[in-house]
């Protein structure tokens, strides 16, 4: 691949973008005075218009993007999602409305919101919704503040929160910033919660259990209404992360085996696009213990009319400025009203279908730390490769070669050298046929040429970083060669 060089590196100072002609009328110096304007910026790089549109032409197809290929990325659900949805997010009287608008002006907008609740207690089983949480890990802080605030009107706010080994990475934090202290329960041989290890552990001390169902193995906590009376028994919560709901929806409601909290991903599950930091969308369901503890405003329907209560007592108050990320509420209900119950039913079924596909296909040439059978996503490892001095971060770069994305690599911390692949609903035979194919040529080469793999990737701009340099010595500015300039 020819590199493309820097945008200072094409520069000559002689050349010019534009040119402007001479000013017919006078300047209007007096306006412009003591305005804190920009003077000449020494070495700022000059190229014709065809050069630097051409130059970011050139990087902008270097991006890799979901609507080139798939991201095999597993526990984050990067899927493609329908254009319609945009269109529909982009109509102007969803983008137009001021979140401070009289209600009588936002009756549609109102309705939405209510519209959508509704629609996620029916898929999830659990009693009322919140939609102000901007992202996942946001709904799961806000659910362990409403288990708190719970705890805290009984007179015992509790010590400790459980959270399994298989569950996702931030749950810990969002207990954490709620005041608790964090136990962790190990996993059983199947990869599922050890039902005699949370027994011992669930005490009167224990607000809550936070479990992720599927769980980051790909594995679905088959026992979970067990869990739930182990958990009740001694007055605790259990917390659902449901950033896995795209195995699980028209198949399991959660609120149907004791799931006290839930929070679901929008930007995951139900239509936005994922990933460069947002938007997104984390509603929290809760069971009707909880329901009084919901942040304000809560969307009142009366009649045909809808209003924004405020006056609730025992709320957390608001935990997101006005109603949450609202387009992305709007996406999420496009998405739904157009699968309807029965499509999204086969959402589930295609993603669970497509990741067994690549387990299946694959589990002669990687290591199955687990076999218990998964759902949307399976947990390889690279222990038959490490006889060749071969290790997950290189199966991942040689990926890139092939013109794929890579896998998460090295999580879960429960399977050592990890390879997470999650190929979601979206993708078709064809493109995973594809993956699959380049990952046994992999293994092949592992096996054969594996320095081919230690000096991955060979056709990207840049070529292996140090990353543990990066880490600890990140370079953040560039100063071009002679230039005092940074």
């Amino acid at each position: 691949m020819i590199r493309e060089p820097l945008i200072f590196e094409l520069s000559d100072q002689e050349k010019s973008a534009f040119l402007w002609p001479p000013l017919d009328v006078p300047a209007p110096k007096e306006k412009l005075a003591g305005l804190p304007l920009r003077q000449e910026i020494s070495d700022f790089p000059q190229v014709s218009e065809p050069e630097v549109v051409r130059h970011f032409h050139r990087l902008s197809r270097t991006n890799y993007s979901v609507d080139e290929g798939f991201y095999p990325l597993g526990s984050c659900t990067m899927k493609f999602n329908p254009k319609v949805n945009e269109k529909v997010a982009a109509l102007s009287g969803f983008t137009g409305g001021h979140p401070l608008l009289p209600e009588d002006l936002v009756q549609g907008n109102l309705r939405v919101l209510k519209w959508l609740e509704e629609l996620l207690k029916e898929i999830t089983g659990m009693a009322a919704f919140t939609l102000q949480p901007a992202a996942g890990a946001h709904g799961e802080l806000t659910g362990m503040m409403l288990i708190r605030s719970y705890h805290e009107r009984q007179g015992h706010p509790r010590k400790y929160v459980l959270i399994p080994d298989s569950a996702h990475g931030t749950n810990p934090s969002s207990a954490h910033l709620c005041g608790y202290q964090v136990i962790e329960i190990k996993s059983n041989e199947q990869g599922t919660v050890d039902l005699a290890a949370l027994r011992e552990a669930m005490t009167e001390e224990v607000a809550a259990l936070m479990i992720t169902n599927p769980n980051t193995l790909g594995i679905f906590e088959s026992n979970i209404s067990e869990i739930a009376d182990i958990v009740h028994q001694r007055g605790g919560f259990l917390y659902m992360d449901g950033a896995n709901m795209n195995a699980l929806m028209g198949r399991f409601r959660p609120g149907d085996s004791g799931v006290d909290v839930i929070h679901l991903n929008l930007h995951k599950t139900f239509s936005t696009p994922h990933g460069g930091g947002g938007p997104g969308s984390g509603p929290v369901g809760v069971s009707e213990k909880l329901e009084p503890f919901l942040p304000v405003p809560v969307v009142v329907q009366e009649g045909d009319r809808f209003r924004l209560d405020y006056n609730r007592p025992y709320s957390i108050g608001r935990v997101r400025s006005f109603y949450g990320n609202f387009l992305v509420v709007v996406k999420a209900l496009a998405y739904i009203l157009a699968l309807g119950s029965q499509g999204l039913k086969e959402v589930s079924g295609i993603a669970v279908l497509n990741a067994n596909y690549i387990r299946r296909s694959l589990e002669d040439v990687y290591y199955l730390q687990y076999t218990t059978p998964t759902l949307h996503e399976c947990v390889f490892s690279d222990k038959f490769q490490r006889k060749y001095g071969v290790n997950n971060l290189d199966i991942a770069k040689r990926l890139i070669d092939y013109g794929l994305h890579p896998p998460t690599v090295s999580f879960p911390l429960t399977v050592h050298g990890a390879l997470m692949i999650e190929p979601t609903e979206t993708e078709s035979k064809r493109d995973l046929d594809m993956f699959i194919q380049a990952m046994r040529k992999i293994a092949q080469e592992a096996a054969q040429q594996p320095e081919l793999l230690k000096e991955a990737p060979h056709t990207t701009y840049v070529r292996r970083l140090d990353e543990t340099r990066a880490a600890r010595q990140p370079v953040l500015r560039w100063r071009p060669e002679g230039s005092d300039r940074e």
